[in-house]
């Protein structure tokens, strides 16, 4: 059983926002909703969050090992793949990060507001398959 402790409840004139002292945690607007992060910035809950992740094997790109987003994966070649987003970004200008568990990442082709693509290759920036590879996106969501 859970216990709500409060000093005062107050009605609201819209029923989109609940906040506690003078923030917004859930708001009709925008990026409205902050944090206290590290120190005394204030974080942004809705930026700084990673909108699309995917975790899957080169060598075997039947499915997704994890993902969060992600509606598929393609098998674009060797050592190459792309992650199809269920919710596409607004733009292809996101922010992403690669990496793989054996070899280098990176982003092949640039992708575009609804793929993030990737890449694995060796020392010598040969394209390899490998059994675990790792990408996501930050940024704003259509």
């Amino acid at each position: 059983m859970s216990t709500v402790v409060l000093d005062t409840i107050t009605g609201k004139s819209t029923a989109t926002t609940i906040t506690i002292g003078s923030t917004p945690v859930v708001s009709a607007s925008a990026n409205s909703m902050t944090i206290r992060g590290e120190g005394s910035a204030q974080t942004s809950i809705q930026q700084g969050l990673t909108k699309a992740w995917c975790k899957w094997s080169l060598s075997d790109q039947s499915a997704a090992i994890d993902s969060f987003n992600v509606g598929s994966i393609t098998d674009a070649g060797t050592g190459t793949g792309t992650c199809n987003l269920t919710n596409a970004f607004s733009g292809a200008t996101f922010a992403t990060f690669h990496s793989s568990s054996q070899y280098h990442a990176w982003d092949d082709t640039g992708g575009s507001a609804s793929t993030i693509n990737l890449a694995a290759g060796n020392s010598s920036h040969s394209k390899v398959d490998t059994s675990r590879v790792h990408v996501g996106g930050f940024g704003d969501l259509a």
